[in-house]
């Protein structure tokens, strides 16, 4: 192996075998303690150290790190003190996720390393949402986010590419080529010949650096740290090693030639950086026997803390309270000023007014900046805030959102647009997976609203009128607003903005041009969590949202001898229940719309919660009234039969004479 110093001086050089050193007496320590079965899991990155502690000690403190589960030379190089290393390991308070996920599942904003997720794909996309902010503040700084070469199958590593180059962010996408993804060899992989070749697709700059080499790992980063500084780009890198653990220790290798194990392990770069030291008179075998002395002592040491910890405890109130970001909702005083408006412009103003409240919220998605969006409510933007804050995507959602929970990590508010809520599908592994979780793993927040233009009525089909709110009210860590009104959808729409949380912001595309209300002119927020009563009486309780309370109000002038409560949930997470089971004791008969299909959707939620709660205040069985249990077809006959507007009068009357 040929080492090139450049310019480094003595000094550097042992600086970076220590710290190539550190990683791997901690590893060694680990195998031996799988084996006495004190530790259940290990992800060994033994022969790749040298990408790790080489990118890790080009960047700056402050410059945010994305490493996967075979960087422990990321973490030890930042310097974290090792106890809490292994508490995080062994699930023990002082760890990062307090034991509710393992290894090197987390983040730490104090350390500006933000952890993997077992999908793999998202983070590199959230390393683009970190390097776009970044950009917007004009700080120079650059992101390293690490994969492996089978992650690069994965569409997020495309779309995250891609987004890169269009947007010139300062990324450093390093793939850790390590020969296998899990027991798959490359071949099986990818048929191009080098990895890097991808960057040639996307008009980006790539190299192939030798892994093991960490004088060329650390020359050639700083190389191109220095320049990325000066001129904002991202940059692919393959780096060539091996895996020479399993793909966890359970694992084994068994499935990898002998031969090829013979001819990594003679590129050790550990055991070859010693070499060369030694060689050069830099590294004399006492200064190697007292560094590794001192490493082991202090793991030792820092071991034996972790092992008089305590073991967690389980408490319910603090779980549930860390599934989301603590918020106090704000109320806004406004002027009696008001003007009749469309939901469309309530929308269209409350974001604009949140862009004027909030100078470091950004809005992304698909045709939203000089075209206005598909619905034109974002029309006229870029020209009050630009194209850096108002940015068109690629068509690519995941990655998108991915982007918008970087930006929340390095200080920004994201507003993603879905063109459609029927292509949210395509971005659901980060919602459900990243954005959801991330509080509750690492006590990050998810400052993003994801806003989901839905529903039927306009005989759009199959792929453009979903309302598929049920995919996230059952996930928790997500919020979930529907309005039905005006008022209400800017009032909402301010507060999931402020709020440090995800939300899911559903707007109804048959109401966006069909429904007036008189609307206060200044900006107001609305509390999540409180349903609205639009009408009341004691014969019975229909709950709905969305269109559906519409349709409900439609059937009821239809019907003035119905007195009935008319409970607009506007929120469907959290959800008011204090106000349905309080009319639901006074009227004793309650029925549930819902635009959804009926199976597994939020009427069944609600009829189950009343059925345990109210059931003896009950004057007739929870009637639930849904779509079609199909898909949403196009003609104007089959899809009003497929709508529950009708069904619903008729289950109404059948209810009440019940």
């Amino acid at each position: 192996m040929n080492f090139d110093r450049k310019n480094l001086s003595d000094e550097k050089l042992l600086d970076l075998y220590k710290k190539l050193i550190k990683p791997r007496l901690i590893e060694e320590k680990m195998l031996i303690l799988i084996r006495q079965g004190k530790v259940s899991k290990w992800f060994s990155g033994i022969g790749q150290e040298a990408i790790s502690v080489g990118i890790t000690s080009v960047l700056d403190k402050d410059e945010y790190i994305l490493p996967m589960h075979r960087n422990l030379g990321v973490f030890t190089t930042r310097e974290i003190p090792l106890y809490r290393l292994f508490s995080q390991w062994q699930g023990k308070e002082n760890g990062f996720t307090k034991g509710r996920d393992r290894s090197f599942h987390f983040g730490t904003q104090e350390y500006k390393i933000i952890g993997m997720i077992s999908h793999l794909g998202p983070q590199l996309g959230v390393a683009d949402g970190i390097a776009l902010a970044n950009k917007l503040k004009k700080n120079g700084k650059v992101t390293a986010v690490f994969t492996g070469e089978g992650a690069t199958s994965e569409g997020d590593f495309h779309e995250a590419l891609n987004i890169a180059s269009v947007w010139d962010l300062p990324v450093l996408f390093v793939i850790e080529n390590n020969g296998y993804g899990l027991s798959t060899p490359t071949n099986e992989q990818y048929r191009c010949e080098n990895l890097a070749d991808k960057g040639i697709g996307y008009g980006m700059e790539s190299h192939i650096i030798d892994g093991n080499n960490i004088l060329e790992v650390y020359t050639k980063i700083d190389e191109l740290v220095a320049s990325m500084r000066e001129n904002p780009r991202p940059v692919l890198l393959e780096f060539k090693t091996f895996r020479m653990r399993g793909h966890e220790e359970a694992s084994g290798t068994k499935y990898v030639p002998q031969e090829l194990m013979d001819m990594w392990a003679i590129k050790d770069p550990v055991d070859n950086f010693r070499k060369y030291l030694s060689e050069a008179g830099i590294l004399t075998p006492d200064m190697d026997e007292a560094y590794r002395a001192e490493i082991k002592k202090e793991i030792d040491e820092h071991w034996a803390k972790v092992q008089a910890e305590p073991e967690i405890e389980a408490s319910l109130e603090e779980e549930l309270n860390d599934v989301y970001r603590p918020y106090t909702h704000e109320t806004f005083d406004h002027s009696e000023e008001v003007e009749n408006i469309r939901l469309v412009d309530a929308i269209s103003q409350g974001l604009k007014q949140s862009m004027e409240r909030h100078e470091n919220l950004v809005i992304m998605g698909q045709d939203i900046a000089e075209y206005g969006g598909a619905f034109k409510i974002t029309d006229g933007f870029v020209a009050q805030f630009g194209k850096e804050r108002v940015r068109n995507t690629p068509i690519c959602e995941s990655a998108v959102v991915s982007a918008g929970m970087g930006l929340s990590i390095n200080g920004h508010k994201a507003i993603v647009e879905m063109q459609f809520a029927d292509f949210v599908s395509t971005g659901f592994n980060p919602i459900v997976n990243y954005l959801a979780k991330v509080h509750y793993r690492w006590q990050e927040n998810a400052d993003v609203v994801v806003r989901m233009p839905c529903g039927g009525g306009t005989q759009a089909g199959p792929f453009h009128s979903q309302t598929n709110e049920a995919w996230f009210t059952k996930t928790p860590g997500l919020k979930v607003v529907y309005p039905a009104f005006p008022y209400d959808a800017k009032g909402l729409l301010n507060t999931a903005i402020n709020d440090p949380n995800p939300v899911m912001y559903f707007e109804h595309k048959q109401l966006y041009r069909s429904v007036y209300q008189d609307v206060p002119k200044d900006y107001y927020t609305i509390p999540f969590g409180k349903a609205a009563m639009i009408k009341e009486g004691d014969d019975v309780t229909v709950i709905s949202f969305g269109a559906g309370v519409h349709w409900a109000l439609d059937t009821l002038a239809k019907h003035p001898e119905i007195k009935a409560d008319l409970i607009d949930l506007r929120t469907l997470q959290p959800l008011d229940m204090e106000t349905i089971y309080a009319s639901v004791k006074k009227t004793g008969k309650v029925i549930i719309l819902q635009e959804d299909t009926l199976f597994g959707g939020v009427a069944s939620d609600i009829s189950s919660m009343i059925m345990e709660n109210c059931f003896e205040y009950l004057d007739g069985p929870v009637k639930r009234v849904g779509s079609l249990e199909s898909a949403i077809p196009f003609v104007k006959a089959l899809e009003d039969q497929y709508l529950p507007k009708q069904r619903f009068e008729n289950d109404l009357l059948e209810l009440l004479a019940y």
